[in-house]
């Protein structure tokens, strides 16, 4: 979980790095265990990253938010825009139920901005401060994929 404790990956996430064991075992416990769907992505058989989408819930059932953070020795290779699209894939499969996937991004994060694209995310629009991160509200970009869109099938 390299990427985890790596301020350069942590730096576009809601939590900061994790700073000991202890806190990994914490995260893991506390957020990954618990979420609905949650996936590494592996390289060689290692997990280099890792991929979660949240299902929306009552009358948003229809949509999910999907969002991924992959090792700073990793960037730059395709490994998260492939690992992206097989999400895609599979969650359209599990959820057979959802139209829309979407996620966001940092604005002055045009990298993973590029990911979303190369995936067949559409871009919709810039939300104004629209996070809070690491103590600042911050823009971002909103993407989406609709499930019957002309990338998909």
């Amino acid at each position: 979980m390299t990427w985890a404790s790596d301020p350069r990956v942590t730096r576009f996430q809601r939590r900061g790095p994790c700073t000991s064991e202890e806190d990994a075992r914490r995260y893991l416990a506390d957020h990954v265990l618990p979420h609905p769907w949650y996936r590494a992505i592996c390289v060689d058989g290692r997990p280099v990253g890792s991929i979660n989408a949240k299902p929306g819930q009552g009358e948003e059932r229809f949509k999910a938010s999907i969002a991924y953070r992959l090792a700073y020795q990793h960037w730059g290779r395709g490994i998260a825009t492939a690992a992206l699209r097989a999400a895609v894939s599979s969650l359209l499969e599990e959820w057979p139920h959802l139209e829309r996937l979407e996620a966001i991004a940092e604005v002055e994060n045009p990298a993973s901005q590029r990911v979303l694209e190369k995936a067949g995310f559409l871009r919709e629009g810039l939300l104004r401060k629209y996070v809070m991160l690491h103590g600042k509200s911050r823009d971002v970009v909103m993407y989406s994929l609709l499930a019957a869109g002309p990338k998909l099938r």
